[in-house]
């Protein structure tokens, strides 16, 4: 027997003194109302009503028994709307700065379906590091290695102008003799990728092919190192997803195959879970990853920094 809903039965009659008018009043038919009470008096082995008269009226075991069950539907109603009201509280998360307008109200929407009700803050990897950390937010969305990230999105160059092949060689980039007095082309790094995993990797190829030490710049922002591209025949480093919402050209790099990685920091397994449970492919596209690659597995990341 289901005690709340046969107490919930029991009230409204009485407050209605009616089996028609209680049960719709409780949402439920009057066949189901009239079992569930009579569900209710046979657990407590007495009548609560007086079914003799046209009315229905309370035995006095049923009067008696009234204010707890009133009790106990009031206790229910309060703990349903706490319930609402826990699943209504702001989640707030820590993603990258990276994602366009409309990939983070994609987020918003979808997580609502999840009754997930998200509070974004973009910020650079190691703030999110620190704010998951210090449990300033819930969860964050961390830079971590690729081959320990559910999430990979891969690196490339991108400049204003369209470039010939497959790939983009940094090599290409080092000026000749005839060319030391001109200006040199530069790759920039922006803050997202200003992390070990991923900076050290450009660093050392940089060395690798005989770029000069300033030809790789790490930007205070994206802003910024977007500004210096698109006024040059600079590179910026980014996925393609950031190429395209700047109007960049984009093409991976020939000598190294570099990802983002990220994975889900909290401080609380509760609160990762409830991140984790949404649907991969939404978190990917906000994080800018491939359209064909939903769960961050691409088999061109074979071997990747």
């Amino acid at each position: 027997m289901d005690i709340v809903r046969a107490c919930q039965a029991f009230v409204a009659v009485s407050r209605h003194g009616s089996f028609t008018i209680g049960a719709a009043a409780a949402g439920m038919p009057q066949s189901v109302a009239s079992r569930r009470i009579a569900a209710l008096e046979e657990h407590f082995g007495a009548k609560l009503f007086d079914r003799s008269s046209r009315n229905v009226t309370l035995t006095p075991f049923g009067r008696d028994m009234l204010s707890s069950a009133r009790r106990l539907v009031e206790l229910v109603e309060a703990m349903e709307h706490d319930a609402e009201r826990a699943k209504q509280r702001p989640f707030r998360l820590a993603l990258p700065a990276v994602s366009a307008l409309r990939r983070l109200t994609g987020l918003v929407a979808e997580a609502r379906r999840y009754d997930l009700n998200l509070t974004l803050h973009p910020a650079g990897p190691g703030e999110r590091a620190e704010l998951a950390r210090t449990l300033e937010v819930r969860a964050a969305i961390v830079a971590v290695p690729g081959d320990r990230a559910p999430w990979r999105i891969p690196l490339g160059l991108a400049g204003h102008a369209e470039t010939a092949g497959q790939a983009i060689y940094l090599e290409s980039l080092r000026a000749g003799r005839a060319g030391r007095t001109t200006h040199r082309r530069h790759v920039w790094i922006q803050p997202e990728d200003d992390v070990p995993h991923i900076r050290d990797h450009v660093i050392r190829l940089r060395d690798q092919v005989g770029l000069q030490p300033a030809q790789v710049v790490v930007s205070t922002s994206l802003v910024d190192a977007g500004a210096e591209v698109l006024g040059s025949a600079d590179l910026l480093l980014c996925s393609a997803a950031q190429a395209s919402e700047l109007g960049l050209h984009w093409r991976p790099i020939g000598e190294l195959r570099l990802v983002r990685g990220y994975d889900i920091a909290a401080g609380l397994r509760e609160d990762a879970q409830r991140i984790r449970a949404l649907p991969p492919a939404t978190i990917g596209r906000c994080l800018g990853m491939p359209k064909h690659d939903s769960h961050g597995s691409d088999e061109s990341d074979a071997g990747e920094a």
